[in-house]
């Protein structure tokens, strides 16, 4: 029986913390053309082709998007 509380108490920590990261509104996670480099995984970057100037282009336009996206809204 306590391990049954124990566990809703958990659970329930877990979804509190979830729910104060979504009303802090934090940044989502971002990715970098550096980042497999840096942890010793030999690769080229699909999107901007090791191009860090285009990762930094790419991450502009998202973070635009992402502004208009929050100034509207779609009414059904």
């Amino acid at each position: 029986m306590t391990t049954l509380v124990l566990s809703f108490v958990v659970l329930g920590l877990v979804i509190t913390g979830m729910a104060i990261g979504v009303i802090m509104g934090r940044k989502p996670i971002a990715g970098s053309c550096g980042g497999l480099a840096n942890v010793g995984i030999e690769g080229k970057c699909s999107i901007c082709g090791d191009d860090p100037q285009k990762c930094d282009d790419e991450q502009e336009k998202q973070k635009k998007k992402a502004e208009i996206a929050d100034m509207a809204y779609e009414v059904k």
